[in-house]
């Protein structure tokens, strides 16, 4: 069922968005048009990932070298 056929009822029975139509719907994305908050936004991913990936190392060479004797 696409939204446009949803009649009221339905509409506010399921608690649905108001969009009756996907006609002219655009997408937005925040800072889009500035590469420098992109670029910034990246490097924070990656961080976050090395952090995450730094952690579980140092995690798993401390949980396992008593094991190593």
């Amino acid at each position: 069922m696409t939204p446009a056929r949803l009649t009221q009822q339905e509409n506010t029975i399921m608690n649905a968005s108001p969009i009756t139509s996907w006609e002219g719907v655009s997408a937005y994305f925040t800072y889009a048009d500035n590469p420098f908050v992109i670029g910034l936004c990246f490097v924070a991913a990656v961080g976050v990932f090395a952090g995450l990936i730094g952690t579980i190392i140092h995690h798993e060479a401390s949980a396992f070298d008593p094991h190593n004797d």
